[in-house]
């Protein structure tokens, strides 16, 4: 029963987590946003102590059942194997291979340095939640909403309208290639190789290993009844079993008990690890001293990263360009820079659609991390949906009383672009916009009023700069490096203006 109670659990976990990602329409509960909090990298960036704790305490206890159950990018290379059986003529066996333990922990190394220096990208690239979320947001995401549009057609012609048409378009086109790269190669690492994405480059895969190493139950052989046949070695996807020597890796088993099934001789259990092994002696590992305190200073160095790295803002002020502007709660660049891992959760959730993955914005290091874009619609003056679903802490929660203070950027008028004073008509749509009447419309010529800004009080939601009918955008936000907190606003008398016909 120990592998079909696996498979149910893990199916429910990937089923939740896929769906929460394409869940434009937010009809899951908000408590589902647990199912990232629990993963592994967003627990260790956000300090969420309990987390990490249940994790770890979890590959103490059980061995990598995390890797088998939890991580959706574990489930769905099981779900890549289990479709490939359905279309090969020969089943798939597995051989034993030694562990590249040089490689897997180098690969942790450059991650934790890297992120050390202020460079996440790495982190963000290998960390398997965020590349699966990319992979959902980027590539399944457009087709999700295609197969939504085309229910609204159908219902919506029968006066049913229990659906209603979203934006399919694709955010970024580097951002889907990166996604669908992903999905390819890991895809195919799964279809050929089993989980040998897990074992040889995830960063996650390594340090849980090497904690499953001392975990209390694991999958043992019971030397007595074993005759070596390899049916468990063949097929075990995590190529940890030597059934000539009789072995197991459990730094590599990723506790999928597909060998516990396989064996005909009830010669493999899933039991406490301590006791000696029938008929033989297990010969206790030998672990280098110098190894074990590299691993120790690994270990502690991934988890201390949050409360010690310091990046550094990069390429973000230079001439002519507008400081990119950082979702709310994010308190600015730095902070984002340092705990975000790009999983696109916040651009997924995004009612208004204007977090949209960053190329250079924020330097080479923050590419795909989310960026503030008004071309499609506005920051909601009332939303903190962004901060409520980021696992990271790269977001930090605000309430709507923070979210009316919290200014994320400038208002910056450009007198020469406005149809105004160009084409001497009257507009006043950005001052319509505005919630906090940072941009109001004072007398110009005769009966034309004409935009006057003040920064002090604006937000930076970009009402007045999406609004804004000039081609080269008269008005546009410019974003802080670090969050700002804007003035109270007091609400001023509404007038009338005669607009002579234009005007919104």
């Amino acid at each position: 029963m120990l592998k079909k109670i696996r498979i149910s659990i893990a199916v429910l976990f990937f089923t939740f987590i896929t769906v929460y990602f394409l869940d434009f329409a937010d009809l899951m509960p908000e408590q589902m946003n647990f199912l990232t909090r629990i993963q592994f990298v967003p627990a260790i960036l956000s300090l969420s102590v309990i987390w990490i704790i249940s994790l770890v305490v979890l590959a103490l206890f059980f061995g990598r059942v995390y890797c088998s159950v939890i991580c959706p990018m574990g489930i769905y290379q099981d779900l890549v194997g289990r479709i490939a059986r359905l279309f090969r003529k020969k089943k798939k066996r597995f051989r034993y291979r030694k562990a590249k333990t040089i490689l897997r922990w180098s690969i942790v190394a450059v991650v934790v340095v890297t992120f050390f220096i202020g460079f996440p990208l790495v982190l963000g690239l290998l960390d398997p939640y965020s590349a699966f979320g990319r992979m959902v947001v980027s590539v399944f995401s457009p087709v999700y909403i295609l197969g939504n549009n085309l229910l609204e057609f159908i219902f919506t012609s029968f006066d049913n309208y229990t659906f209603y048409r979203a934006d399919a378009s694709i955010y970024s086109a580097f951002t889907f290639i990166i996604g669908l790269v992903t999905l390819l190669v890991i895809g195919y690492l799964a279809w050929k190789h089993g989980r040998t994405y897990c074992n040889t480059i995830c960063p996650v895969g390594t340090v849980l290993g090497f904690l499953s190493k001392y975990s209390l139950l694991k999958v043992r052989l019971d030397h007595g009844k074993c005759n070596s046949c390899s049916l468990c070695e063949l097929n075990c996807k995590a190529f940890c079993i030597n059934s000539k020597e009789q072995e197991i890796d459990h730094s590599r088993c990723v506790t999928c008990f597909n060998c516990i099934e396989s064996c005909n001789r009830n010669a493999i259990s899933y039991s406490f690890a301590f006791g000696k092994s029938k008929n033989k002696e297990v010969k206790p590992d030998v672990v280098d001293e110098g190894k074990r305190k590299f691993l120790s200073t690994a270990l502690l160095s991934t988890i201390a990263i949050p409360a010690t790295v310091a990046g550094k803002v990069t390429g973000v002020e230079a001439a002519n360009k507008l400081t990119p502007l950082t979702p709310p709660g994010s308190k600015g660049i730095k902070h984002l820079k340092d705990y975000c891992t790009s999983c696109h959760l916040c651009v997924s959730k995004c009612p208004s659609n204007i977090l949209e993955p960053a190329f250079t914005e924020y330097g080479l290091s923050g590419i795909m991390m989310p960026t503030m874009r008004f071309q499609h619609g506005f920051c909601n003056y009332d939303c903190t949906i962004c901060s409520e679903v980021c696992p990271n802490g790269a977001i930090q929660p605000l309430t709507v009383e923070e979210k009316h203070i919290t200014q994320v950027g400038k208002v910056i008028f450009k007198k020469e672009s406005c149809i105004v004073y160009t084409d001497e008509t009257n507009c006043g749509a950005c001052a319509e916009h505005c919630p906090t009447q940072a941009v109001t419309m004072v007398p110009y010529k005769g009966a034309l009023t004409i935009p006057v800004t003040d920064q002090s009080i604006c937000i930076g939601c970009g009402g007045c700069e999406y609004i804004c009918p000039e081609t080269g955008k008269a008005i546009f936000i410019e974003g802080n490096v670090e969050h700002e907190e804007a003035e109270m606003f007091e609400e001023a008398e509404k007038k009338e203006f005669d607009f002579g016909g234009f005007g919104f």
